[in-house]
């Protein structure tokens, strides 16, 4: 880890004098140097993650695909959503817009007496080392994200926010930031919270970031690929998470289904909602290892021709009209 820690900060250096702060100067921003170089951190794992998805991940998906992709402006569009993440476009308007906000309250916070639990510290020489403590973190992180994603559509409001990420018919390795604005700034802002609340240092808190975004740009490869009967239960395959994209199976449950609505059948429910690992969905019962490959889509885009919208602008709109009821 120290070795890995190192190499990377003298990336994050070099970026940084070589690229970032000649241009913070330039815009006459040298007062944000020290939040630019922070910054560079998290640019310097995007442009590894996109390296990564271009160099294994995009041949995996030419080995051995699910299905022959037929709509590249879509999977276009993926790709825009893809670099606005992963190179910080959307972590810099967060900075901008909510980050002051939420360090005001938690200053206030402190101030009346919080104090940051450091999960870190619970065991004292086992969880306190590098690697012990990412996995732990990574752990808990995991757990929080289940039942967020949980949220995301058991409850309706949220669900017309969240089903534009499963209204993609030809799923690759750059649907996974195919997401309303909106949808991310309500998960994103439940995360920082539990990271300030568990105390986990910026240097942890980039690497379980990196970790989790680059499994899900796997997880949503057009792969035909599964870890076998024991794998899957450790951690979570293209075709664990395919299920979940599948039409009216992973945003819905049956009649028979524990989340059946009064009147309404099938409900808002679904399965697989584990982001990095199964043990949740098997935990709390929302767990199918079926062996299936199935078409992915939301059921009312297919059955009804519901328009989710083409292109990033359209598709964001058209996510504000549904919150609304207007679309």
């Amino acid at each position: 880890m120290d070795w890995f820690s190192d190499l990377f900060a003298l990336a994050q250096q070099w970026l940084f004098e070589a690229a970032v702060q000649p241009l913070v100067f330039s815009l006459g921003l040298g007062g944000l140097v020290e939040d630019a170089f922070a910054a560079t951190g998290w640019l310097l794992v995007g442009l590894l993650q996109i390296a990564v998805l271009v160099l294994l991940i995009g041949p995996l998906q030419r080995w051995r695909p699910v299905e022959a992709v037929t709509d590249r402006a879509t999977v276009r569009t993926d790709i825009l959503y893809t670099l606005i993440h992963r190179l910080g476009l959307f972590r810099l308007a967060l900075y901008f817009s909510l980050t002051p906000l939420l360090a005001e309250v938690f200053g206030l916070l402190r101030v009346q007496g919080l104090q940051t639990f450091h999960l870190d510290a619970l065991w004292p020489g086992v969880t306190d080392q590098a690697v012990v403590s990412l996995l732990l973190y990574l752990v808990v992180f995991d757990f929080v994200d289940y039942w967020i994603h949980r949220a995301q559509h058991r409850s309706d409001w949220w669900w017309r926010l969240h089903s534009l990420h499963h209204s993609q018919r030809q799923m690759t390795m750059w649907s996974d930031n195919r997401n309303h604005l909106l949808d991310d700034l309500l998960r994103d802002v439940i995360i920082v919270v539990v990271a300030q609340l568990i105390g986990i240092a910026p240097g942890q808190f980039i690497a379980v970031v990196a970790l989790t975004q680059l499994s899900e740009s796997l997880q949503h490869a057009n792969l035909r690929l599964w870890f076998g009967p024991f794998g899957e239960r450790l951690w979570i395959s293209p075709r664990f998470h395919r299920l979940h994209h599948s039409i009216g199976i992973g945003h819905e449950t049956s009649a028979q289904g524990p989340f059946l609505v009064q009147g309404r059948s099938p409900a808002l429910g679904g399965h697989n909602f584990g982001v990095l690992l199964p043990w949740w969905d098997m935990l709390f019962g929302t767990a199918n290892f079926e062996q299936r490959y199935d078409p992915t889509g939301v059921r009312d885009q297919v059955e009804q021709g519901r328009d989710y919208g083409h292109g990033f602008w359209a598709q964001q709109w058209l996510g504000v009209r549904r919150l609304f009821g207007r679309a």
